[in-house]
């Protein structure tokens, strides 16, 4: 995201005739700014646990990006903005030279963060003159697009780690006001969307930009599965803790029971008892009362699977969602992304429930919340990494980690697809990850 996520790994540039160039690299650019604007210089510089990084470090990485990878590469007379940042700023790229260390990064109070966002102006107008010079270049053009998802990717985790910094502090500060209704209407019911038996195919297909790790595109055999229409909300997973769900082994993989008691885990990440019976739950925009029909988040995967043990179901797996997602035609651009403003998980309207020929209607598949699945994350049959540093991040992470699927309330617009892969292993918490319930074809 991501994320740790699938960084850098390419398919093909753009059409021809699409947003120029320079419009794209501005947009993507300016959004990322914009993200960073409401944080003061100490806001930031820290780094609130080792899997999260300070913004100013997010600024500086995806600058490194574009500097180290293109403009190294392609201008005439290449010269660094300042030699130490190679190193400093690097994130997993051992064909590019060393790193500082990860869990270390909140450590940087040097370069500050004036002069972070000088080096991002003096390399955005170098890629501006480089890209009005040499735009038609079709390597430069698959570059670029790939340098714009990274951002993209590191947006999301603007917004995840910044969140994680502000729980932190006792006083429970806002990010921005709470923009959207006060109070949400009831989620639409919980229904299930059959399907049959068959040979599917996954994977990325057709023109546009892909991740290396969603190809190649492969059959693959699925038994009969019912999907939930919509994922589970804050209060149905309240539900599982009332009903004493984290305190019995029965719901839990082993190594998550272990996790779970070696944490002293009693509810999600964000949720804080009121003190009156009920929940608050901890938000970019402060602390707010748990709103019951929104989509539960910030879960691992260890409680997602708990859940729907206790739900007397089982997560999907990714075939089985990117399935759904292809059957039900689901467009990827219509789900609740970062673009709203609203950085966090809205209802599913109960006015779209109405049942086609086909059974009722998927809601929420892309946005929202990334979707956790039974998947392990590992190659596709006949998957290679691009060769080079730029496809380094995703072979050499396919170990360890589950595979989550849509897309999120924190995810740019235009950014997720169906045969997107996002993974992270099994304790992680912070992202904005929820659940949708799968079973077996009763």
């Amino acid at each position: 995201m991501r994320m740790p996520a699938h960084d850098l790994s390419l398919n093909a540039p753009p059409a021809p005739g699409a947003v120029p160039a320079t419009e794209r690299y501005a947009a993507v650019r300016a959004a990322t700014e914009r993200l960073a604007r409401p944080l003061s210089p100490e806001d930031c510089g820290a780094q609130s646990m080792p899997d999260a990084s300070p913004v100013k470090w997010h600024l500086a990485h995806t600058t490194w990006f574009f500097e180290t990878f293109i403009l190294e590469r392609f201008e005439p007379q290449f010269a660094p903005f300042d030699a130490d940042f190679r190193v400093l700023f690097n994130s997993y790229y051992q064909g590019v030279g060393r790193q500082h260390p990860r869990p270390q990064r909140g450590l940087l109070t040097r370069p500050g963060l004036a002069t972070v966002r000088q080096w991002r102006g003096q390399v955005d107008a170098r890629m501006r003159r480089l890209l009005e010079l040499r735009g038609d270049d079709p390597e430069l053009a698959t570059l670029l697009t790939l340098g714009l998802q990274h951002e993209q990717q590191h947006q999301e985790l603007i917004a995840t780690d910044v969140k994680h910094l502000l729980s932190c502090h006792p006083a429970c500060p806002a990010y921005q006001d709470a923009p959207g209704p006060a109070h949400d209407a009831a989620a639409a019911p919980l229904r299930w969307r059959h399907f049959d038996a068959g040979l599917a195919h996954i994977g990325h297909e057709g023109p546009g930009f892909c991740f290396d790790n969603e190809l190649p595109r492969h059959p693959v055999w699925l038994q009969p599965y019912d999907l939930a229409t919509r994922p589970v909300t804050n209060a149905e997973y309240r539900a599982f803790i009332d009903a004493g769900g984290y305190r019995d082994p029965v719901w839990w993989l082993a190594e998550g029971w272990d996790w779970r008691r070696a944490q002293q885990l009693e509810q999600p990440l964000y949720w804080r008892a009121d003190g009156a019976g009920g929940w608050q739950e901890f938000t970019l925009a402060g602390a707010q009362p748990l709103a019951d029909a929104r989509p539960v988040v910030h879960l691992s995967y260890f409680e997602a699977d708990a859940y729907a043990r206790w739900a007397d179901a089982r997560l999907p797996t990714e075939a089985e969602w990117e399935h759904a997602a292809q059957e039900c035609g689901a467009a990827a651009g219509q789900g609740h992304f970062a673009d709203s403003g609203v950085l966090h998980p809205l209802p599913a309207a109960s006015q779209q429930t109405s049942a086609g020929s086909d059974g009722p209607a998927l809601q929420q598949l892309f946005g929202d919340v990334w979707e956790w699945t039974s998947s392990s994350y590992a190659p596709y049959p006949g998957f290679r990494p691009a060769a080079g540093a730029v496809g380094e991040y995703n072979g050499k992470f396919m170990v360890n980690q589950y595979v989550l699927r849509g897309g999120s309330c924190a995810t740019p617009a235009g950014h997720a697809r169906a045969s997107y892969r996002n993974f992270f292993p099994t304790a992680a918490r912070w992202q904005f990850s929820g659940l949708r319930l799968a079973r077996d074809a009763r």
